[in-house]
């Protein structure tokens, strides 16, 4: 493809967006999904029983992924938005297919790091390549994943502990590249001293009830977002789409 003048643009275009939302078990990232415009779960982990939506069957290979994410391709649907639930248990299939595809006994068996990035390569050049045609098509992308605590070597302070995306660093930094929003679902929590006597006082965590999704980063976490969005809201799909709108 030739460029000439003609093919020169300029302004904000409008896609759908590509969302990751990340944190710990139970804080409801699931029904953050479910409640995004018809959606349709690509089920990779088995927990959205309770949750009234569309979904294909548990994937227990990384070919079913690949195979849902055909399916809504090629085939006539009114789906909006698909949920990948969860990426990190999709990494999981992704790294036992490099294996199986490279005649080895597992992820590990490559030495030296090789196998993760034979796996990176696949996370890069199908997995999401897959899910950018689906939003080519229209289809807005809702990534799920855990978190986990990380020690992050910051080069300008001390090193410290945060949370980041449950997986592989070769393939977290691919997935942090490509989202448009990365948000870090969590609960307030409030911190109360306690004596222990000796002169000695103990923290304790206190639950708030305040459940938020944070979207510009912080010490204490991993979060973006290309959109404008407020640093942080309400940890709902009603909030996130207000937001948007605004």
């Amino acid at each position: 493809m030739a460029f000439d003048i003609s093919s020169i643009q300029q302004g904000p275009t409008s896609k759908p967006p590509r969302i990751v939302i990340y944190g710990p078990h139970g804080i409801g990232k699931s029904t953050f999904g479910s409640e995004a415009p018809n959606p349709i779960f690509v089920q990779v982990e088995d927990g959205i029983d309770t949750i009234d939506v569309p979904r294909f069957p548990l994937a227990k290979t990384y070919g079913d992924v690949r195979s849902a994410i055909e399916t809504l391709l090629t085939e006539d649907h009114e789906f909006k938005t698909v949920v990948v639930d969860s990426i990190d248990w999709c990494e999981a299939l992704i790294w036992k297919h490099v294996a199986k595809e490279h005649n080895e006994a597992s992820i590990e068996s490559f030495g030296f790091g090789k196998g993760y990035v034979f796996a990176e390569d696949v996370v890069r050049s199908d997995f999401l390549a897959g899910l950018n045609a689906l939003r080519a098509k229209g289809m807005a992308i809702i990534l799920i994943a855990h978190s986990q605590v990380r020690r992050f070597d910051d080069p300008m302070s001390e090193a410290y502990d945060r949370f980041e995306l449950k997986l592989h660093k070769r393939a977290s930094a691919v997935v942090e590249e490509w989202a448009d929003v990365i948000g870090f679902a969590h609960e307030r929590v409030m911190i109360a001293k306690e004596e222990k006597g000796f002169n000695k006082k103990r923290a304790r965590g206190i639950s708030s009830g305040n459940r938020v999704l944070g979207l510009e980063r912080e010490a204490a976490f991993e979060a973006k977002n290309r959109l404008g969005l407020p640093a942080e809201i309400a940890f709902s799909w009603d909030a996130f789409a207000e937001a948007m709108t605004a």
